[in-house]
């Protein structure tokens, strides 16, 4: 699979990552030096996990994914909620990880659970050795390796029932025969030997190399449109656009935050995203890079202006008052409860909805019960 710009593509593209690279530059340079900055940060990856499952076809409410993030779920998760949680939590990981891990062997192999065979893998850590400790063959061995086997015996034997009963060849009983499953998929559920991820994980890693010497966010568009094209993940899907934020902070391009992508790939049409024409496929990713980051300037403004009426509120209060650490929580999320600031501050609920009445924001249920508060 070829992705060279030539001066032709290049120039067609050229208004696109115009637009693309002065957004984030903005963007980047409005997060840095916000008060708000770290509010907008966390509750960036709200919707952005609700954008990746609205991107993939799957409706996911942003009040049910901060309960669920709480666990104060007013009902049982669906699996579209356990996912779009999965997300959120991938996000958090990588934004708090070196800007190179997510896009390095170690970090795919963390992110996906399924480290890459024949690349090295970086240590852990690099310190000294503990004095006195001298590794034997003991240690080297797991702690509950006895029992772990144990389980795998118990797993491939019921798989060996399985297949008699359906009639297959059990390859098992083949003395020195390799076995069918995966060591992490001993029922086979999810293996497919037509479906390298591995080896579609490497193809994909090795485009990074390529497109160093493109804008920021041309690479970035291109390094996404090759994840759209090679399907590296059959179940992590969604994790392209966190790689593609990586890839921005690693260039410097957006330091202050992991870049919301799937924001802006939402409003995008879904005729231009699957475009068999790569142009238009990249015009448009570059388009979902520059509505994102007007989405988040006009989110900042939004935050700014309701920190400034908050601080309105307490100014003149005494030092040790909650109601400051109260509107940097209500800056973090896209809406709280009673009890979820009860929880943070450490008070009863009833000491919760006086702070909230004091504080002055808006009530955005319109019950009497199970309300909940945001910035609107």
């Amino acid at each position: 699979m070829r992705y060279d710009i030539d001066a032709a593509t290049l120039q067609t593209l050229l208004p696109a990552i115009a637009g693309a690279e002065d957004a984030l530059a903005r963007l980047d340079e409005r997060a840095a030096r916000s008060p708000v900055g770290q509010g907008f940060a966390a509750r960036s990856h709200f919707f952005d996990a609700a954008g990746a499952l609205w991107v993939a076809g799957e409706l996911v409410h942003i009040e049910d994914l901060v309960l669920h993030d709480a666990h104060m779920d007013s009902r049982a998760p669906s699996h579209e909620l356990t996912i779009a949680h999965s997300v959120l939590r991938t996000r958090r990981r990588i934004e708090t990880a070196d800007s190179g891990w997510a896009l390095s062997a170690t970090g795919l192999g963390v992110l996906t659970a399924s480290p890459l065979e024949g690349e090295e893998m970086a240590p852990e850590s690099t310190g000294p050795a503990p004095i006195g400790h001298e590794p034997d063959d003991e240690d080297e061995e797991a702690p509950l390796a006895a029992e772990i086997a144990e389980l795998d015996a118990l797993l491939a034997r019921s798989q060996q029932l399985l297949d008699r009963h359906a009639g297959k060849p059990v390859a098992e009983e083949l003395e020195g025969a390799a076995p069918l499953q995966r060591d992490d998929d001993p029922l086979g559920l999810f293996g497919d030997d037509e479906w390298n991820e591995e080896e579609r994980l490497r193809e994909w890693r090795g485009l990074i190399a390529l497109v160093e010497d493109l804008p920021p966010s041309l690479a970035a568009a291109i390094l996404f449109d090759a994840w759209e094209r090679i399907e590296p993940l059959r179940r992590q899907h969604w994790l392209g656009g966190l790689l593609i934020a990586s890839s921005l902070r690693l260039r410097g391009k957006v330091t202050s935050h992991l870049f919301s992508f799937h924001t802006g790939l939402k409003q995008i049409r879904h005729e231009r995203r699957r475009s068999r024409d790569r142009v238009a496929r990249l015009q448009a990713f570059l388009d979902a890079m520059r509505e994102s980051a007007i989405t988040g300037l006009k989110e900042i403004d939004r935050l700014s202006l309701a920190r400034t009426q908050m601080e309105l509120r307490f100014r003149g209060r005494r030092s040790n008052s909650s109601l400051p650490q109260l509107a940097d929580f209500i800056l973090s999320r896209p809406m709280v409860s009673a009890a979820m600031i009860a929880r943070e501050l450490g008070v009863t609920q009833r000491g919760a909805l006086n702070l909230i009445n004091e504080i002055g924001i808006r009530e955005i249920t319109g019950r009497g019960r199970y309300r909940a508060w945001g910035i609107i």
